[in-house]
C-alpha cells in the first residue's frame, strides 16, 4: 500500500478526508472516473427533463446535458482531476463548481434560461452525484484496506 505525500508538505496519517490526509492510489483509474461523472451529468438532464414533463428521448436530454458536459470536461482540464480522479474534496466538489457555473453561462450564452432555484437545484444535485460516488468510493476504500 503506497501513499503520496501530499504536496503542501502537511502531513496528517490519521486517514481522515480532508486534504492532509495521505492520498491513496485509486484502484479506479480517471478514464472510469470521467466516463461515470459523465454518465452522471446526464442522468442529472434526463432527471431535471422527466421533472418539467420533457420528452424523454435521448437527443433532448444531450441538448440539455451539453452546457454541464462542457463544464465538466474543461473542470477536469482544468483541475488536473486525472491526479485524484476520486478525492470527494479535492476533486469533487471544485468539479461541481466549475460545472455549474460554465453549464449555466454556456446555457444563457446559447439562448437558454437559467432561475436562482434552477442554480441551486444544479449544485445540490450534482453535489450529491459528483461528489457522493466519490465519497462512497473512498469508504469502499477504507472498508478494503482495513482487512
Amino acid at each position: 500500500m503506497s501513499f503520496a505525500r501530499p504536496a503542501h508538505g502537511l502531513h496528517d496519517y490519521r486517514g481522515g478526508m480532508t486534504d492532509l490526509a495521505p492520498v491513496r492510489r485509486s484502484a479506479l483509474s480517471w478514464p472510469w472516473a470521467v466516463g461515470i461523472d459523465v454518465v452522471l451529468v446526464v442522468v442529472f438532464a434526463a432527471i431535471g427533463r422527466a421533472s418539467h414533463e420533457h420528452s424523454d428521448d435521448m437527443l433532448g436530454v444531450l441538448r440539455t446535458a451539453w452546457p454541464f458536459l462542457v463544464g465538466l470536461a474543461i473542470g477536469w482540464a482544468a483541475l488536473r482531476a486525472w491526479r485524484a480522479p476520486a478525492a470527494p474534496l479535492r476533486t469533487g466538489v471544485p468539479l461541481v463548481v466549475i460545472t455549474v457555473a460554465l453549464g449555466m453561462v454556456l446555457r444563457v450564452v446559447t439562448g437558454g434560461t437559467t432561475a436562482v432555484a434552477f442554480i441551486i437545484v444544479a449544485t445540490v444535485t450534482l453535489l450529491v452525484l459528483l461528489v457522493g460516488w466519490r465519497g462512497i468510493a473512498a469508504l469502499i476504500g477504507r472498508m478494503r484496506a482495513r482487512r
